[in-house]
């Protein structure tokens, strides 16, 4: 707090992104302003605190749609957001979706995966508040191992066949190929933030600033690489075997290499008709553009929501959910988890209702109508959640005028709501 500047800061951990969600869309997460910004949104007055919300939660990058914070929820009076949690360095702040605000996310200090997001230069940022305004200056971070990544396709490369008796030779000779361009390039990186750090720490230098020494780094010549190997029609080789010749030049000689398969179209084609044949939601073939924007909770919840025999005593939502975190965050007990609380709920339902329960008919009639209410407390805040996007995404674009009767409907829905 300066002569001049006021700043309010906001901070919110990690907590379940599912739940925090649903609490957003309940609107019991609230905010607590200081008066004079309150009145001066009256137009008594001037804004006179800068705004700063740091929060631990996972971004809307096609997560699903329950599984991460919406831009739309936080508050428009914020004047910058630090977001947490996400690997990837974008320091730079950028303007949100509804243009009040600006993001900026700092990413992770060190490479905690091997992943794209990782091989991004790391910064820390230099924040300078005045007033209203204020800068970012991104520093380089020097502490950093050089991380470099790529993906090769075997089927691409003229010069394999797979009826080669030799081909293993061949393969393992290609591979290492690509994996020394990636043990220079890493290389280069680390020197490029050698040189970056070293000139910021000489420019504090001749401002008169005191510089702490950085961190030293166990053994800075050995980088992390990752190569991603497109296989099918070949067979993969050992990765460990084929770490040991970069033992000394590598920090992650056992796992260099990551073998996958493409998927074939017509392997979505004989899943539809087994499906079909079963009576299944996915009767038709199923050919996603991109699979990175399929999600497993999305295609989980639609595909028992949709079924001819749907769950009874578990939810669609909850168990989407629960796979996700099974398979995507690596939760072992996630589904365990999921299945033990819904059961527990459920017990404690039937306990309360056991009074009037005298047949098994009467039994499955409660268990029926609690997972139906259910359903409809999820169709209800997923209707909500949309509203709430739609309205942001107007005020965003105030230029832009609604389509013919767009308004009216969106009125009679939230009459209907009422």
């Amino acid at each position: 707090k300066g002569d001049e500047t006021k700043v309010a800061l906001y901070g919110m951990g990690s907590m379940r992104d599912e739940r925090l969600n649903r609490m957003w869309s309940k609107k019991k997460v609230t905010f607590l302003r200081p008066t004079s910004d309150l009145e001066s949104e009256s137009g008594e007055e001037a804004k006179s605190w800068f705004s700063i919300f740091s929060l631990h939660q996972n971004r809307d990058l096609g997560r699903g749609s329950k599984n991460c914070v919406h831009e739309s929820m936080i508050p428009e009076w914020m004047d910058l957001i630090v977001w947490g949690h996400e690997h990837e360095c974008r320091i730079e702040p950028s303007e949100s979706l509804i243009g009040t605000f600006r993001i900026s996310q700092p990413g992770s200090t060190v490479a905690t995966s091997l992943c794209p997001g990782e091989a991004v230069r790391k910064h820390a940022g230099l924040l300078e508040i005045k007033g209203d305004n204020f800068r970012l200056t991104p520093q380089p971070l020097a502490s950093v191992r050089g991380f470099a990544m790529d993906e090769v396709s075997l089927g691409d490369q003229p010069i394999l066949d797979a009826e080669d008796p030799k081909i293993d030779e061949k393969i393992t000779k290609f591979l290492a190929k690509q994996v020394e361009n990636l043990i220079a390039k890493a290389g280069e990186i680390r020197e490029e933030c050698d040189e970056a750090a070293a000139q910021h720490r000489a420019a504090f230098e001749q401002d008169g600033e005191g510089v702490n020494e950085p961190a030293a780094l166990t053994n800075p010549e050995l980088v992390l690489v990752r190569l991603k190997v497109e296989h099918t029609g070949f067979s993969t080789l050992n990765n460990q075997r084929f770490g040991a010749r970069f033992v000394g030049r590598v920090a992650n000689p056992g796992d260099i290499l990551h073998f996958h398969r493409k998927r074939k179209p017509q392997d979505a084609k004989k899943s539809s008709k087994k499906s079909s044949s079963s009576g299944s939601a996915l009767a038709e073939p199923f050919e996603p553009e991109s699979l990175d924007e399929v999600k497993v909770e999305d295609i989980v919840a639609e595909n028992l929501r949709t079924s001819d025999k749907p769950l009874e005593i578990l939810d669609e939502r909850a168990m989407g959910l629960a796979l996700d975190e099974f398979v995507n965050k690596g939760v072992s007990a996630a589904i365990s988890d999921a299945v033990g609380q819904k059961l527990k709920s459920s017990q404690r339902k039937l306990i309360q209702k056991s009074a009037g329960i005298e047949t098994s008919k009467e039994l499955k009639e409660v268990v029926a109508a609690a997972a139906e209410q259910t359903r409809a407390k999820y169709n209800a805040e997923e209707e909500e959640r949309e509203r709430k996007a739609k309205s942001a995404a107007r005020r965003s674009n105030p230029e832009g005028a609604p389509q013919a009767g767009e308004e009216g409907k969106e009125e009679e829905e939230e009459e209907e709501e009422e």
